[in-house]
Order: structure tokens, then C-alpha cells, then sequence
């Protein structure tokens, strides 16, 4: 994450760490002055970004004035029964009253939705969304910082609220995601966030959810993009494990030191790093470890039963083969993704297709994130119909990416299910939101009226309005 912002939330360094920077002008030496050429080629690469990276003209939802009750669709509580013809009364941003015959305020709008579908605002729980922009374009990517070891970086404070990607992503009816720090070894803090509002403050709905970690492959890998020996590799393991350990003893040791000044007046070096890393080891916060091959997820969950931590595991295309250590450990699962390539030549054609399936019959707790791709966030619902097509009950499909996410990242006290108390956080369908041809109609975050126009419906009406006119001039 290279932004200025990301860079500022960085906090206060450790004297150590306090050094001077010796980087002048694009990393040349100190009292570099560049060509007048070369600041033209920089401008003109900036102007190019800017002009990929405008800002998304959607304007965020105004909050809620008065009540407002959907009335006589079918209401699907995901933590209970279904209600047909039922009525879903929300008012100041949250649920009131949820049942068949909800007794109405005298200036309450009443909202006509029969023939459609009520449920949850669905979430995402893994993705780079409002951390990048265009995968290829390195000036609208900001969800890496520099260096292997930054779990003080905090995705929190880069989200760009004018992604384009954001409209599109609700338009599919994901309202909330947890953006994602990348790049290096522990790669910082996420953050959970609703996808409307001005800035990222008004977006951040959880500031820190969890400290992430790149596992490394524990085995060699030979396939056509390794250019790397197998004894590379496995030196390349061996480093990034001990830099992994070093960094929590590191932290241990420092937050020991500080325990015991107390309130010294002896001076103590603040370290922005460790102190990030204080609520892992103290319980407060998980780790969530990013695994995917069954012998990674093995020597991650050994990492956390040595330091005694909470833990996610991230990916999991190979947890079922471990559901009796994810089982002992207690230990949940974000499947990344459903629409994956099996990993192996002898695995079966949709063994990825039916992670979720598997999991949920071993009794381990799971829910399905779309990918870490931002664009693709839009596909999330599709991705847990897979799943209900290949052995998960629709049912459990559906909690997959509402109530299950919640529980996970610690928010279901207000979202994940339609209930008196929780968030007026949902969305209103023409179906089944698992099935391609069901469209969102309306959506609410906290009671906000949530705009579902986005880039791609905008150019949808300017081509239909091109081929209209061609069709015009042929007659």
C-alpha cells in the first residue's frame, strides 16, 4: 500500500526504525535533479492513471429520515423460517420489526415488494476491493506496502470510496467486503467495510478484523512459471518461516519489555510493528493465515498451536483433507473462492466446487469469499450456487455469504440475518440471488437508499443506444 495516506497511518516508528530516508527522486541518490524529459514522461504517466482512476459518479445514500416498511415480499431471515407476504420495518438505520403482521408508525413508507424476495445484505470476506483499481495498472494498486514483515499497515485508510468496481460489486448484491491487505509476508491489517459513502471513515464499518499472513509453500513447486530450483524454493521456504517466528518472538519479546516498565517514566521505544501485533497475541484480534496446500495449512495451524493464537485459514482448498485438525483446533475456514482449477493433475474436475460442501458435512465452520480479485467480487452469490450445485444445501449456501461471514469476522450482532436490533443492512431481489437471472431492485445499508447504477449498466444503455440508432438508419 503505497499511498501517502497508508504511509501516514503507519504511526510512530521505533528509533531504530526512524531512519532518514536516502531516496531522492525515483529512487536515485540525494541531490538528483531530474531531467526536464524525464518529469514529462512521469506527468504524463500520472494523467494516463488518473484518467483510468476517475471517481465512480454514484452518489451515496442520504440516512434514513423516517420508517420505512417493505411490504408483502417473501422475507428470508436466513436465521429462521421464511415469511411470505411478510412485512420488513426498519427505522434511524436499523431492523424493528420482522414478521407477517408488523404493526406500522402512522408515518412510515410503505414500500410495495410483493412478488420479490427480501434478504441480508450479502459479504464478501476476502478481497483487495477499494484497495485496487486495475490489476495490471501499477498507479491504481494500493493494496501492498513495501517490505515482508508490516502487519501495521491497515487497509482501513486506503480504501479509495470512488472505486468503480464498488457500484458494480452492489449492484450484485454484496454490500459489505473485507478489504485485504497483500504482498510480502505478514501484510498487515484488515478492514471491514460497507460499500457507500463519501470516505473511507464513513465506509469502515470494522476497522481491524484480523493481522493477515502469506504462508509460504512448504513443497516444491515445478510447473512452467517456476523459474526457481527446487533447492531455491526450498531455501526461499526456509527464510520466510524464520522471518515469520522471528517477528512474533520479536513482538513477544518487546511486548514483555513494555509490560514490565509499566508506568515508568523510563524511555521506551515505540515499535509500530509489534504494537500491531500485540492483539493477536493477546486474543483480541485472529490471524488469518493464507493456505491453500494441505501441507501449508499443517505447518501454519503447528504456528498457531505454538503461539496460542486465534486463527482463520484463508483459501482452504485443501482443508478437507485436515477437517480433524481444523476440528480439534477450532479453527474457520474463508474458502477462496469456488471457481478455481484443481491444483493437481489427479485431482478430480470440481474438487474446488465441492470445498464448501465438504467442509460443512465434516461440521467445520466456513464461508465462502468470492476471490481476492476486485473485480470479481461482483460474482460472489454465483459462487456459493456452485457450491449448493455441487452437495452444499442451498440453505447452508445462502448462510455461506451472509450470516456465516459475519460470524467469522465478528459482526453478526449487526449483520448476516434480518432481525430486530441488527443493521437495516439488505437488499431486495426478483429471486434467488444464487441464480444468474435475479436482479437486485433495491438495497439499504443502515437504512440509506443505496444507488444500484454502476459503469457497467451505464455502458450497457449507451450501446443498446448505438445499436438502436443503427438499426434506425437500416430502415
Amino acid at each position: 500500500m503505497r499511498s501517502p495516506r497508508l504511509a501516514a497511518a503507519r504511526g510512530a516508528q521505533s528509533k531504530i526504525q526512524n531512519r532518514k530516508s536516502k531516496i531522492g527522486f525515483a529512487g536515485t541518490s540525494p541531490g538528483f535533479c531530474p531531467s526536464h524529459r524525464c518529469v514529462a514522461k512521469i506527468a504524463a504517466l500520472l494523467l494516463f492513471a488518473a484518467g483510468l482512476c476517475h471517481a465512480s459518479p454514484e452518489i451515496p445514500g442520504a440516512p434514513q429520515e423516517h420508517p420505512i416498511a417493505l411490504v408483502g415480499g417473501t422475507i428470508h431471515p436466513v436465521s429462521g423460517a421464511d415469511i411470505e407476504g411478510g412485512t420488513l420495518l426498519f427505522d434511524g438505520g436499523k431492523i424493528t420489526a420482522v414478521g407477517k403482521d408488523a404493526a406500522l408508525p402512522a408515518n412510515a413508507e410503505k414500500i410495495d415488494v410483493a412478488g420479490k424476495h427480501v434478504y441480508p445484505g450479502l459479504i464478501d470476506a476476502f478481497t483487495y476491493l477499494g484497495l485496487t483499481e486495475v490489476q495490471m495498472v501499477r498507479a491504481t494498486n494500493d493494496h501492498s506496502e513495501t517490505g515482508r514483515i508490516n502487519p501495521n499497515a491497515k487497509a482501513q485508510v486506503a480504501i479509495n470510496p470512488d472505486s468503480e468496481l464498488i457500484p458494480v460489486a452492489r449492484s450484485g448484491g454484496v454490500l459489505c467486503a473485507l478489504s485485504v491487505p497483500g504482498g510480502g509476508l505478514i501484510s498487515g491489517t484488515s478492514a471491514l467495510i460497507q460499500l457507500d459513502g463519501w470516505t473511507w471513515e464513513e465506509m469502515t464499518l470494522k476497522p481491524a478484523v484480523g493481522v493477515h499472513v502469506r504462508w509460504p509453500q512448504m513443497a516444491p513447486l515445478f510447473t512452467w512459471w517456476q523459474e526457481m530450483t527446487a533447492q531455491e524454493q526450498l531455501q526461499t521456504r526456509d527464510k520466510s518461516l524464520e522471518e515469520i517466528h522471528r517477528a512474533f518472538d520479536e513482538a513477544c519479546t518487546y511486548l514483555a519489555a513494555r509490560r514490565a516498565a509499566g508506568d515508568d517514566d523510563s524511555p521506551h521505544d515505540y515499535n509500530a510493528r509489534w504494537e500491531a501485533l500485540a492483539p493477536v497475541l493477546e486474543g483480541k484480534l485472529p490471524l488469518v493465515i493464507e493456505a491453500d496446500e494441505i501441507q501449508q495449512i499443517q505447518s501454519a495451524l503447528a504456528f498457531s498451536e505454538r503461539e496460542k493464537i486465534k486463527v482463520i485459514l484463508a483459501g482452504g482448498y485443501d482443508a478437507p483433507e485436515c477437517v480433524d485438525l481444523l476440528k480439534k483446533l477450532d479453527v474457520p475456514v474463508i474458502v477462496g473462492g469456488v471457481h478455481r482449477l484443481p491444483r493437481r493433475h489427479d485431482d478430480a474436475y470440481d474438487a474446488a466446487f465441492t470445498v464448501p460442501a465438504r467442509l460443512q458435512a465434516a461440521g467445520v465452520r466456513f464461508c465462502i469469499a468470492s476471490s481476492e480479485r476486485a473485480s470479481m467480487v461482483r460474482n460472489l452469490p454465483y459462487h456459493a450456487g456452485v457450491a449448493a450445485a455441487y452437495g452444499l444445501p442451498p440453505v447452508e449456501a445462502l448462510k455461506a455469504i451472509t450470516l456465516y461471514p459475519a460470524q467469522l469476522l465478528g459482526v453478526d450482532d449487526r449483520l448476516g440475518s434480518l432481525e430486530a436490533g441488527k443493521d437495516a443492512t439488505l437488499i431486495v431481489t426478483t429471486g434467488d440471488p444464487l441464480e444468474a437471472p435475479s436482479q437486485v431492485t433495491h438495497a439499504y445499508l443502515q437504512g440509506r437508499r443505496v444507488e444500484l447504477n454502476d459503469r457497467q449498466k451505464r455502458l450497457w444503455e449507451k450501446y443498446k443506444e448505438k445499436y438502436r440508432r443503427i438499426g434506425a438508419a437500416a430502415r
